[in-house]
């Protein structure tokens, strides 16, 4: 059988790490031009200021702000007949408002005939030639200064200075965007600023956004979190220590509660030298915050910014902030809190518009000798043959071709061995036995704890037959258990395999050592915790994942370690077999999800775009997909096929710890240290429900067999049982919710959930339903 190639041209790479962080950018080169948000409409963004001063404006005096010395006022008033000349009204009034022209100069301005034999100011003693030297006299100034430095400054009234010249025209109406070399200071937090504005120029903004209508303010005050960031590092990175420091005590309190862990790493970056190699910072340079606004609140910000001249702002929006303009109306306080939270802003729309194939794989059909049949059903009640392929329907899994399903052989997976055939086969028959769950018919839960861990229990996995039970430790052991009468043994030694008849029937039965035989082995191999286990689906092979970089995979016939697969540099916090076998995945500090087949010791795949620890990812039903969670606060979904991240949602407000799928393909759950379970639709790509009721993280999610009953595990000792069914059935994506994003979640939470089950001092880690709808869940006693 084939895998997927080793090395596919289309596959995402990640740069290698040096010394747990991505390699730090070198400065980008300048620019043609300012570089300018892009506007998912198509909008172009335009600047209202050149951003490029050459030098720092000098604040003028305190007090009010006197008249332009003569000089001064004859050139100001050769410039505004000149932009009157050339209809560009917005800036003249602009320049008369920052230069304090008073009304007889103004009114001069606006009587000037526009002709080339026009009288000059009310003075009298400049005429139409000495006008145009000044116009040229202004211009070549301009020009000579690289078309960005201010002609002159006047004091507002606060007493700081603003550059006098009109926004994005300067040096006789020639626009900033034609200069070349205006953005040839600018690099990333370079620029030339004065550090005693930025405070001045925040609160500013932050007046405006308070004053705005209701409807705006929602929208506009996602700018404060990633604006106060960048003005912060700004100030920083130019080392002006004190204030930033001041800068940071005065606004960290406005930010969003759910922004406390970054603004506490923030807080301790107080000199440029520590922000070189820290992660959190070299995210915030390299990855654009993203906005979704609505066209009516961006125009607004716009105009205020232009009215403003404030540069500082402006430069920073264009630089460090993608903004996804949609029509329509604004959104809600409730709509944005839902959504937003994330280390980079929301996902842009574009990111979930990707076609998923969600749908479930044909199942193939198996053929069952009746002897077959017979020796498998010795302990089961006799079954007609016939009601098999009418039980098979019971399950998650339809003969039917579903149409969102992948093509068959989109990706190579291994053929069906005769074990498999009769594992499916004893599958179909405890199918039968199902329990149909629901409001009125709760799951039976069976906990299993394990005593004496000293909080060292730090992953558990169970069959998919429930006969098994695995534990990583903290204590670097990989710990296996049987849960049923059938104890746990190995094969024989390679010289008491060669006396066994192989054509014998119960030669299965006869490589087994019995003198090996107990209801417990452990597994010794890594050098650190293992954080992550998960069984084979044939239940031969198990994997686990450790601090130690590597993941192993381990024979359950022998009880030894055959591989360890080194692609990792730093610990790998989960690892999961594809539901097929031979393909898994695994995740860690390096930001990477890895794709492996068991047969090669290179990775297949490896899926970069995190911009923190994968902490946790599971494989779609079809195995055509994975998902991976992680503490940017984003959960992505990947095309195993090419590589691709095909959906990013964001909304938790932690770090993410557990995916479930439900048994359809077509929606994930995701539970958070927020203490919120979200669910996803994956056809459109958004939230569709929102769990509250957990306290404290949630480690463990799992959907019954029939994807009737959704259960959570928390950190705060509880199993709590959800109706997936009402969640799902009034859904009802429309195209404009669909092309906005806007989601109006109900706030249902406590109609939705069917039941809360509390342990004594146990924390819950790992959840599974059995092929009969039984709920088993473990954790290790947690002494208080």
């Amino acid at each position: 059988m084939a895998a997927l190639p080793e090395e596919p041209p289309d596959v995402v790479v990640k740069p290698d790490p040096d010394g747990g962080v991505l390699p730090q950018p070198p400065p980008a080169p300048p620019p043609a031009a300012p570089p300018t948000t892009a506007p998912a409409e198509g909008e172009a963004a335009g600047a209202p200021g050149s951003g490029g001063e050459a030098a720092p404006p000098k604040p003028a005096p305190p007090g009010p702000a006197a008249s332009p010395a003569p000089t001064d006022r004859q050139t100001l008033l050769a410039v505004l007949q000149f932009l009157r000349r050339n209809n560009l009204h917005e800036s003249e009034d602009i320049l008369r408002r920052e230069a304090r022209l008073l009304g007889e100069e103004a009114a001069a301005v606006a009587l000037s005939p526009a002709g080339p034999g026009a009288q000059g100011t009310p003075g009298g003693e400049t005429d139409a030639t000495g006008g145009e030297a000044l116009l040229s006299r202004v211009a070549a100034a301009s020009g000579a200064a690289g078309g960005g430095v201010a002609a002159g400054a006047s004091a507002t009234p606060g007493g700081a200075a603003t550059a006098a010249a009109p926004p994005g025209k300067v040096g006789g109406g020639v626009p900033v965007e034609d200069q070349p070399d205006v953005s040839a200071v600018l690099s990333a937090y370079k620029q030339q600023g004065d550090p005693a504005l930025y405070e001045e120029y925040y609160s500013g903004l932050k007046h405006f956004i308070e004053c705005a209508l209701d409807c705006h303010r929602a929208e506009l005050s996602q700018l404060f979190y990633p604006l106060f960031v960048h003005m912060y590092l700004e100030l920083v990175y130019n080392q002006h220590e004190n204030e930033a420091k001041s800068f940071f005590e005065k606004f960290h309190g406005d930010q969003e509660c759910y922004y406390q862990d970054d603004l506490r790493v923030l807080s301790s970056l107080t000199k440029k030298e520590h922000m070189k190699g820290n992660e959190t910072m070299l995210d915030f340079r390299t990855s654009k915050f993203v906005l979704r606004i609505s066209r009516d609140s961006y125009q607004l910000l716009k105009r205020h910014l232009q009215e403003k001249q404030n540069n500082q702002i402006w430069n920073i929006v264009q630089e460090h902030l993608y903004i996804d303009i949609f029509d329509g109306m604004p959104r809600s306080k409730q709509q944005i809190d839902a959504m937003v939270g994330s280390l980079a802003g929301e996902a842009k729309r574009e990111a979930n518009k990707a076609k998923v194939f969600f749908g479930l794989l044909k199942e193939p059909e198996i053929e069952v000798p009746l002897d077959d049949e017979d020796e498998e059903g010795e302990n089961e009640e006799g079954k007609p043959k016939k009601k098999k392929p009418k039980r098979e329907s019971m399950g998650s899994k339809s003969k039917k071709q579903d149409p969102n399903a992948p093509p068959q052989t989109r990706i190579p997976l291994p053929e069906l061995k005769d074990s498999d055939k009769l594992d499916k086969i004893m599958n179909m028959k405890e199918a039968t036995k199902r329990v149909r769950l629901g409001p009125e018919c709760l799951p039976s839960i069976c906990f299993y704890t394990f005593l004496n861990a000293y909080q060292g229990l730090t992953a558990v996995d169970v069959t998919d037959d429930s006969s098994m039970i695995v534990g990583g430790f903290a204590d670097s052991t990989v710990r296996v258990w049987s849960v049923t009468p059938k104890k746990l043994r190995s094969v024989k030694s390679a010289a008491d395999l060669s006396l066994i008849d192989k054509e014998s029937d119960d030669v299965l039965e006869r490589i087994m050592d019995e003198k090996t035989a107990s209801e417990l082995k452990i597994l010794y191999g890594h050098s650190g915790p293992v954080y992550g286990t998960s069984f084979s689906p044939d239940r031969n092979y198990l994997l686990s994942c450790s601090e130690d970089g590597t993941v192993r995979l381990w024979s359950l016939q022998t009880f030894t370690c055959l591989v360890g697969y080194k692609g990792h540099n730093y610990p790998v916090w989960d690892t999961q077999f594809s539901p097929y076998g031979y393909y898994f995945v695994s995740g860690g500090h390096d930001r990477v999800a890895r794709l492996w087949a068991t047969d090669h010791y290179q990775p297949l795949r490896i899926f970069a775009g995190h911009l923190a620890d994968v902490t946790c990812i599971r494989f779609h039903p079809n195995s055509n997909y994975i998902a991976t969670g992680s503490a940017d606060r984003t959960v992505r979904l990947w095309d195993v096929l090419n590589g691709n991240c095909v959906r990013i949602f964001t909304g938790h407000k932690g770090p993410i710890h557990s995916l479930a799928f439900s048994p359809n393909g077509r929606f994930l759950a995701t539970g958070a240290t927020d203490g919120r379970v979200l669910l996803w639709d994956i056809g459109h790509g958004l939230m569709v429900g929102e769990l509250k009721g957990h306290t404290d993280t949630v480690y463990a999610l799992r959907f019954s067999r029939d994807g009737e009953i959704l259960a959570s595990g928390s950190m705060d000792n509880t199993v709590r049982l959800w109706d997936a069914v009402k969640v799902f059935e009034d859904l009802e994506t429309d195209d404009f919710t669909t092309a906005t994003g806007h989601i109006n979640l109900p706030e249902n939470s406590q109609d939705l959930l069917l039941g809360t089950y509390m342990t004594k001092s146990t924390p819950v880690i790992h959840l599974h339903f059995t092929r009969r709808n039984l709920l088993l869940a473990s954790g290790a006693y947690s002494p208080q």
